[in-house]
């Protein structure tokens, strides 16, 4: 996933704030007018690539900087907008790309920490901030005479001499303009300013009642034979969880999705069953953390919001920037898998219940046996199990004898680690990455192990963004949730989180290779539904033939990763499929069916609303439940992607079809890795997203690569 803190500094998007606190509509204090020079983000970083000093920021650093860095932004735009001589593109558009600089640095590091390694401080700040900034926002986005000055520029664009990326930016910032509401009357200004404040509001409570919520909700258990069929391994790393919470004996703690890893290898079904209901249940107990009513008010409050710009729903007002265009195209993109995904969701139960049977199960199989059946299914098929692969996964090694070199080997990239620069936990990675001409390109941090007080899932952001205009390069993260080794055990993981380590850093290198004069448009700051392309394509080099036997090395044997393993690895690849790519297109259709409701349809009964959504879908979803359930769609509710889950599997379509030009086109070679990065991966958000894959590719994207890989194309469905 890509976490983007949306500013109002360069990009001028309003804000998809994660936070929570009585609406205040009230301008920042005085008092944020100056920032003390001892603050750390008084003045850019001293260290490599001005990358944040994590040694000397406080907690008690950020509250100050975020209510500085919004009243000097406010004063450099109140000069742009009052500038007494005639609009041009630098001082008017080039100004605003170069004002919001202090928020910006304060807000890139904020965010990072907020998600990752979180407190009661940073969640305080958090909610503080999060309707400021909303109205922040609404102080650029709104400004007449700001506006009047872009529209002045936008409506003389063909008199104007720009370049491609000028012309392409001035169409960005008009166009966001118009969509937050600049052409608006007063009337309707005013209410979706409150609109905007609320929303802020209520995502930020989301985010950090779901993240109490997961810490609450992870199972624990005092007798070790409930852990029946987890690895010594696992179950010391239960240990330690439960240690580290003062408590005895052994805590399970939850990932983001619906499925929990350890469902495939416990042997006891009330034990299974516990998890799983800990799982879909999470913030959703009628106590201090469920999440329900806010969903209620976030989805009836955009609804009413796309009904001042005359949408009849959320989702067509979203989806006006991105490549899909709106809601129809998305649900259509859904509606043509869903047979072929049904299909094979079946045939996958029938063969579960079968064997739950063959194996003398008493009580009905549910989805929380689904993984555990489903893993016996793939040993007896491919002989292939999952614990048996893990010694060949050791976390180092597949990120600099994989990750990396597989990005060595397409664009020519060298890595070296660092241990001089600060980060937010000790536990974290460094490095230096460099380009095939010897040039410093950018800096790389990983923060790979799930903690009690770091967001779900992962994800890759930017601590300082490029931009030739700014003349900084790039400083990324990535951050997984992979459970942490117990003292003195290998830091073994599993292929789903290989795989999951190659999708962030193909997010990484979208990051790393932008190429642009103007932040707005830089590295991944392009549409939801073409961000995940680079991730979802960069999966693909896990299994390539030259990169996998190069990183799965036996931690104990140094023995490479036998072929026979690595073929039924990519034999089982469609196995499972209706369940793991059901999951997703599940989630896209509740996500889209939420955003699909207009403005009168009033408060929603949370979960009766997701039954009726899901039943009709087309899924088999009373087998496959979706990947997440509304409760803990935090991808939706608190991290802009609203409307937009459907990426996951548009980009898929767009990633499987991209590997397929590489294998008709010679496969793992610099060629190609620098027509892809020269075509794609440089691009930014400075041209049409289908005209950039279709100069890429030679031709629109076709489907049937995607319905290959997911062995969607031979159970009945589209060909």
């Amino acid at each position: 996933m890509i976490r983007k803190l949306l500013l109002a500094t360069a990009a001028i998007a309003v804000i998809p704030a994660a936070g929570a606190a009585a609406p205040a509509r009230r301008a920042a204090p005085a008092a944020s007018a100056t920032l003390a020079a001892s603050n750390p983000f008084a003045r850019a970083s001293t260290l490599p690539l001005q990358a944040p000093d994590f040694s000397r920021i406080k907690d008690s650093d950020y509250l100050p900087a975020i209510l500085a860095g919004m009243a000097q932004q406010k004063r450099e735009v109140t000069a742009i907008a009052n500038n007494p001589a005639k609009p041009t593109f630098d001082n008017t558009i080039v100004a605003m790309e170069r004002s919001g600089q202090l928020l910006e640095r304060v807000n890139l590091a904020f965010s990072a920490v907020n998600g990752a390694n979180t407190n009661d401080t940073l969640q305080a700040v958090d909610t503080k901030t999060s309707p400021l900034l909303a109205q922040h926002n609404d102080f650029i986005n709104l400004n007449a005479k700001l506006f009047a000055r872009v529209k002045n520029l936008h409506d003389r664009q063909s008199t104007l001499g720009l370049n491609a990326e000028q012309a392409k930016l001035l169409d960005v910032y008009y166009n966001q303009m118009v969509h937050a509401g600049a052409e608006l009357p007063a009337a309707k200004q005013a209410q979706l300013k409150v609109m905007n404040t609320q929303l802020s509001t209520l995502q930020t409570s989301f985010t950090q009642k779901l993240l109490n919520a997961a810490k609450a909700g992870a199972l624990h258990v005092t007798d070790k034979a409930e852990l029946a069929g987890l690895s010594d391994a696992q179950i010391a790393a239960a240990a330690e969880a439960a240690k580290a919470r003062g408590l005895a004996g052994y805590v399970l703690q939850l990932q983001n999705t619906t499925q929990q890893p350890a469902l495939a290898s416990l042997t006891s079904h009330a034990t299974r069953q516990k998890l799983y209901e800990a799982s879909i249940n999470r913030a959703a107990h009628g106590d201090a953390n469920d999440t329900r009513p806010l969903i209620q008010q976030i989805a009836q409050l955009r609804a009413r919001k796309a009904a001042l710009f005359g949408y009849s729903n959320w989702a067509d007002y979203a989806l006006y920037d991105q490549m899909a265009k709106n809601r129809q195209t998305a649900v259509s993109f859904l509606e043509r898998l869903a047979p072929a995904t049904n299909a094979k969701q079946k045939q996958e139960a029938a063969d579960i219940r079968a064997l739950a049977r063959q194996q003398g199960a008493t009580a009905p199989v549910t989805p929380a046996d689904w993984n555990f059946y489903a893993e016996q299914i793939r040993k007896q098929r491919y002989a292939l199990d999952n614990d048996q692969l893990k010694p060949y996964f050791e976390i180092n090694r597949v990120l600099e004898k994989g990750v990396f070199y597989a990005a060595n080997q397409l664009y020519g990239l060298t890595f070296k680690k660092r241990t001089d620069l600060p980060t937010w936990n000790p536990d974290m990675v460094t490095y230096e990455v460099t380009d095939a001409n010897g040039q410093q390109l950018g800096l790389m941090y990983f923060d790979f192990w799930k903690r009690d007080n770091k967001n779900g899932g992962a994800w890759m952001s930017n601590l300082v963004n490029q931009s030739y205009l700014r003349g900084t390069k790039p400083v990324i993260y990535n951050v997984e949730n992979f459970t942490k080794p117990a003292p003195g055990q290998p830091a073994l993981i599993s292929f789903d989180d290989v795989t999951t380590m190659f999708h962030e850093f193909g997010h990484a290198l979208h990051g790393l290779f932008a190429a642009q004069t103007y932040p707005t448009l830089s590295g991944t700051n392009v549409a939801r539904d073409f961000v995940e392309f680079p991730s979802q394509f960069n999966e693909n080099w896990a299994l390539d033939p030259k990169i996998l036997p190069n990183y799965a090395v036996h931690y104990q044997t140094g023995q490479v990763i036998p072929a026979e393993l690595i073929g039924k690895i990519k034999e089982a690849r469609t196995f499972n499929q209706g369940y793991d790519n059901g999951e997703v297109l599940e989630a896209a259709r509740l996500d889209l069916d939420w955003h699909s409701l207009p403005a009168n349809a009033g408060p929603q009964n949370v979960d009766q609303f997701e039954a009726n959504a899901l039943g009709k879908s087309g899924f088999d979803v009373a087998d496959v439940p979706p990947r997440y359930r509304s409760n803990y769609f935090l991808h939706i509710w608190a991290n802009g992607y609203s409307a937009g889950y459907y990426a996951y599997p548009w980009t898929r379509m767009l990633g499987q079809d991209a590997f397929a030009w590489f294998q008709a086109n010679g496969g793992l070679t610099r060629a190609n890795g620098q027509r892809f990065r020269d075509m794609v991966l440089s691009r930014g958000n400075t041209q049409d997203y289908a005209a950039m894959y279709k100069a890429f590719a030679g031709r629109d994207p076709d489907i049937n690569p995607y319905l290959t890989y997911y062995g969607l194309n031979n159970t009945g469905g589209e060909k």
